[in-house]
């Protein structure tokens, strides 16, 4: 029998003063049952510092939300698509391969990998080549110990509140709260 996926509900506050963006978000996370809490606090820390793409991209009219992830190797683990239902922004996190990205990079405006994890530099030296033709693909590192502390506050039911501010992701659950600064390598 196959394992299924294990549904999380996240209420997430986002306050991001770099954008002028501030609005709340019902969110449904599937975790992959070979996926980590971390990979998955990840995905949510992603759509918190892009989320005011929905306001400067599609003017409000617009998704943004989870695609399959693990589930489907083919979709983003986070993605925007404006009311016609056009990629505008494809999110991936981890350590993707190059070609998947340059597929992401021909079907989306935009395409923002998160790099995490401490394989993320021993990745980066050997992708780094392959992704420079690739103008709208930006890749940014997560901190190893930011994206572990962030898998502590995984919880089926969360209430997160994110602040975005000269760069910086406030992330808080109302116990404990910690600051990721993601390092753009591209």
């Amino acid at each position: 029998m196959a394992l299924k996926s294990t549904i999380f509900k996240a209420q997430l506050a986002v306050a991001d003063i770099d954008h002028g963006y501030y609005a709340d978000h019902a969110l449904t996370l599937a975790r992959h049952p070979s996926e980590t809490d971390e990979r998955m606090m990840i995905r949510l820390a992603a759509l918190a510092l892009n989320a005011h793409q929905l306001q400067d991209v599609c003017a409000g009219d617009g998704t943004l939300g989870f695609g399959a992830g693990l589930s489907n190797p083919e979709e983003p683990d986070v993605l925007l698509r404006d009311f016609t239902g056009r990629p505008r922004m494809w999110i991936e996190v981890g350590q993707p391969e190059d070609k998947p990205l340059a597929k992401a990079c021909s079907q989306s405006d935009e395409v923002i990998v998160y790099a995490f994890a401490h394989a993320a530099e021993v990745w980066w030296r050997g992708i780094e080549g392959k992704l420079a033709r690739l103008s709208n693909l930006s890749v940014w590192r997560i901190p190893a110990a930011a994206s572990q502390e962030l898998a502590l506050l995984a919880r089926r039911s969360m209430q997160l509140q994110a602040t975005v501010q000269e760069g910086v992701l406030m992330v808080g659950d109302g116990e404990r709260a910690l600051d990721i600064e993601p390092l753009r390598w591209k």
